[in-house]
This record gives C-alpha cells, sequence and structure tokens, in this order.
C-alpha cells in the first residue's frame, strides 16, 4: 500500500509541474504526437530520450543549446523553471 500512495503522490507532483507547460504551444510547431520537425528545422521529438529533450529545453533557456532556432526556443521556454522543464520532459519521447 505504502509503494501505491507514494506513487500517486509523485504521479500528482509530476502533474503538478508538468501543469506550468504550455503543451499545446509546443505541439503547434513539433506536431500533435512529436513527429513533424518544427519550421522543417528541428529533430522530431518524438525519437528523443527524455534526457536529450530535457538538456535541450534547459539549454534553451540558458542561451547554452541549439541551432537556427535557438533565439525563438529561448523564448519559449524562458518562463518555465528547470524543475518544470524536467517533468514535462518525462512526459514526451522515449
Amino acid at each position: 500500500m505504502k509503494k501505491i500512495t507514494t506513487a500517486i503522490i509523485a504521479l500528482g507532483a509530476t502533474s503538478a509541474l508538468m501543469a506550468g507547460v504550455n503543451a499545446a504551444a509546443c505541439k503547434g510547431c513539433h506536431g500533435q504526437n512529436w513527429e513533424k520537425h518544427a519550421l522543417g528545422k528541428s529533430k522530431i521529438v518524438a525519437n528523443l530520450t527524455h534526457a536529450e529533450i530535457a538538456t535541450a529545453t534547459k539549454g534553451y533557456k540558458a542561451g547554452t543549446f541549439g541551432g537556427p532556432m535557438k533565439g525563438l526556443m529561448k523564448g519559449q521556454v524562458a518562463k518555465y523553471s528547470d524543475a518544470d522543464l524536467e517533468a514535462f520532459a518525462q512526459t514526451i519521447g522515449k
């Protein structure tokens, strides 16, 4: 029973953190199932691991990651905490 309670609490915490990330804005360019090359330039997010997504989103925020879409993506993720981005990354990718 303790494991179930812990899992429910962890799921609730992850959902609460993820609630701050506007996935609809992301899906506008990356596709409903993360299957698109955003603006013909990005990697397909569905093919990335959770860790790669977390590294990319946090790197965009810090200005230490990215290619041609670096400036655009920095603006998209700047308002989120690293914890928000980490939790969000765990919900997409592999």
